[in-house]
């Protein structure tokens, strides 16, 4: 009787099948890693794409974070002015109402505080803020045109009472305008400047001394043409004449200086402030900084870094909304001007409006209409300065009326 249960297994057969011939099995070469119907290569193929995707899966998360970390960095950098927020709002029934859709008036304001690290080698702190610089800056509904126009600091306007630092309230007076910076920061200066214009201000920026040599050297200086050589101690410059690209130290005290440039006069010194920023503008919008991003960041970086802002633009997304609408307009639409202005009746010192070419700016900027801007070489006369009339019988390629001022685009040096 035989037992095939207990039958052992050929040497290369089934169980039992001791009658079939022995099975070849096929040899590979060195590195084929797969049998002649592709199993195994397949098998491997697959373990190789699915390590690449984790690769690029790590490498996309790794580089989101990092996108997300900047983010964060730049958004966090901006500081909220909901002190100024708070104060408009007690206000908010004596302001102004916006009377265009989409049009947008920012308040730009150039704080010459020395508080802060860097800014004590400019002069002592007395211990109160102050406004060096102020502009209102238009942004038309269309995006089509941006108009800067620079506020005089020694403007003489009323001031209405403000609430101070310490909490207490100033009594309303007629002064010069950037003692309302003094008495109360930046809510008491826009509520003195939409009194003097009927403007509604719907945004603000402020900067300090750091903060903007910050964003020139993080553009690599910016260029600029010097008629004549430029030497102030207290504003700490010393600059040759010719065609110069300013680091931020050197285009601070460009724009700072005053009493030894000029005659001491705050217009010229407001002429050299809109022509930097013309130049700035240009620089900035080039496409060495905007296309490149080992440049971009560091721009970025220095703006969100000295600015302080109202709670809606204290934020990358706020910011990028309201530059997103500015970045079509031409350099030529990009216009800078001042506040007709002369000295004041009273106190040569001090300045005043001229009316009614004041009043025709401040009616335009509200009701969104078109100004135009001539080099001050080709400036009306005073008695035309904001007329819509021209000054020969050629007609007019727009009803604006013409105000003295430059645009980003002019070239540095003829």
């Amino acid at each position: 009787m035989t037992d095939t249960a207990g039958s052992p297994a050929g040497p290369e057969g089934a169980p039992g099948d001791r009658g079939a011939p022995p099975e070849r099995r096929a040899t590979q070469g060195p590195g084929a890693g797969a049998t002649p119907t592709g199993v195994g290569l397949g098998r491997r193929r697959r373990r190789w794409l699915h390590s690449a995707a984790l690769g690029v899966s790590v490498l996309v998360l790794a580089t989101a974070g990092l996108g997300w970390a900047a983010y964060r960095k730049l958004d966090g950098n901006i500081t909220r002015d909901t002190d100024a927020a708070a104060e408009l709002e007690r206000y908010e029934k004596e302001r102004p109402t916006p009377l265009v859709h989409d049009a947008q008036n920012i308040l730009v304001i150039g704080s010459d505080t020395r508080a802060g690290e860097g800014n004590r080698k400019y002069g002592k702190d007395p211990g109160t803020q102050r406004s060096d610089t102020t502009i209102l800056l238009h942004l038309a509904a269309d995006r089509r045109s941006a108009t800067a126009v620079s506020i005089p600091r020694d403007l003489m306007v009323d001031i209405p009472g403000c609430r101070t630092p310490d909490g207490s309230r100033t009594r309303p007076r007629f002064a010069q305008f950037n003692w309302a910076y003094e008495f109360g920061g930046t809510a008491c200066t826009i509520r003195t400047l939409e009194k003097l214009t009927r403007i509604r201000i719907d945004h603000h920026m402020v900067v300090d001394f750091a903060g903007f040599k910050d964003m020139v050297d993080a553009v690599d200086g910016v260029e600029v043409c010097l008629t004549a050589p430029i030497t102030d101690p207290d504003a700490q410059v010393n600059l040759a004449p010719g065609l110069r690209t300013l680091d931020g130290e050197q285009a601070l005290g460009f724009v700072r200086a005053r009493k030894s440039v000029g005659g001491g006069s705050d217009t010229d010194r407001m002429d050299r402030q809109q022509e930097f920023l013309g130049a700035l503008v240009k620089k900035v919008r080039s496409n060495d900084v905007l296309l490149n991003p080992g440049k971009l960041y560091p721009v970025l970086d220095a703006a969100t870094s000295s600015l302080t802002t109202d709670p809606a633009l204290a934020s990358l997304r706020g910011l990028y909304e309201l530059v997103r609408g500015m970045r079509d307009i031409p350099t030529e639409r990009v216009q800078f001007l001042t506040v007709p202005r002369k000295s004041y009746t009273y106190d040569m010192n001090r300045d005043e409006l001229v009316e009614p070419a004041a009043e025709k700016l401040f009616t335009r900027l509200r009701t969104d209409g078109p100004v135009a801007v001539v080099p001050k070489e080709t400036e009306r006369p005073a008695s035309n300065v904001g007329d819509d009339r021209p000054d020969d019988p050629t007609p007019a390629p727009s009803p604006a009326p013409t105000f003295q001022g430059n645009t980003a685009a002019e070239p540095a040096c003829e």
